[in-house]
């Protein structure tokens, strides 16, 4: 498939209801995930303004694929790998960030940083960090934003400081088609949210006042998030208008799974399997977390352990003005 193929194929007219057996539903849910791969590349790699599409059209070919998900089952999906999670930010977010946290150039932190970034953990303690900051935590169905639904978002801002405290914070759960009232809400056994706790609740989606609420506050400060990567992804797809101003610079992503990595060094000395950089490891080791405690894995109380966590090892590295 190549560009023109996917723009025409995401204008197509195609109810996933009228795709009734098996063979069909995969080869369009195929097509419809390299074509949003593909859209979602090419607007991004297009010069600001002069995008050939608006990506109005990636995010309706994601719900349509979502629709026709919900068709195929969750089951059949969970071994299969999707294109539409990026495994990590780009170099270039990662300097954004600290930049951001640092209130310095990013050229500066560049510099730093050095070549392939082989340097960022010197770059991230070199100056102090400060301000205000965002977090977001988010619970899905899915690995996949093209595939599954967002069900519970956390959200809190914080004055970076030793001992920090939210200043404000804000939890909700969204709904999903009712057809999971039978089926069970995916996941489950990782976020326990159950079918109890999206019952009757408007679905991410379609629920224009969070939308526009959460778009405004994550524009309004830097926002940090643990493997920022995935909220990154998810809300690319989902939350409209995300995406452009991702692109016009107005929304600055901050990994703490990065800084994690880079910055405390026992990450380098424990097993891999042992999962180091995970949240619950990690809030673990900085007493944030006790030892036989369990991280939530839910919106607002994950993103308040991230904020205790990663203020204890700015703390720890002497990183506070």
């Amino acid at each position: 498939m190549n560009l023109q193929q996917a723009i025409a194929h995401a204008n197509a007219f195609v109810l996933p209801a009228f795709l009734v057996d098996d063979q069909s539903r995969t080869a369009e849910r195929e097509k419809n995930e390299e074509a949003i791969a593909l859209l979602r590349d090419a607007w991004m790699a297009a010069p600001l303004g002069a995008e050939p599409f608006s990506f109005n059209l990636v995010r309706a070919l994601a719900d349509r694929n979502r629709e026709l998900c919900d068709l195929i089952g969750e089951e059949s999906l969970r071994e299969l790998r999707g294109t539409s999670l990026a495994q990590r930010l780009s170099d270039d977010d990662i300097v954004r960030s600290a930049a951001a946290l640092q209130r310095r150039d990013a050229a500066e932190v560049r510099r730093a940083a050095g070549p392939g970034l082989r340097d960022m953990g010197v770059a991230y303690v070199q100056a102090p960090v400060m301000g205000m900051v965002g977090g977001v935590d988010i619970e899905t169905t899915s690995r996949y934003p093209d595939r599954g639904y967002i069900i519970n978002v956390g959200l809190e801002f914080v004055k970076l400081a030793p001992k920090g405290r939210a200043k404000e914070g804000y939890a909700t759960y969204c709904g999903m088609p009712e057809q999971y009232a039978k089926t069970g809400v995916p996941l489950a056994n990782i976020h326990h949210i159950s079918w109890k706790d999206l019952a009757g609740r408007q679905p991410f989606r379609t629920n224009t006042t969070l939308q526009k609420a959460l778009l405004m506050a994550l524009e309004a400060f830097p926002y940090m998030a643990h493997n920022a990567a995935f909220e990154d992804s998810w809300f690319m797809l989902q939350l409209d208008g995300y995406a452009e101003a991702r692109k016009a610079g107005r929304i600055v992503v901050i990994d703490t799974r990065d800084i994690c990595r880079r910055i405390d060094p026992e990450v380098r000395t424990l097993p891999h399997d042992s999962h180091p950089a995970a949240l619950e490891t990690w809030a673990k080791r900085r007493k944030t977390l006790k030892a036989n405690e369990k991280e939530r894995h839910l919106g607002l109380d994950d993103v308040d352990l991230m904020f205790r966590t990663v203020e204890a090892e700015f703390a720890e590295r002497n990183m506070f003005a």
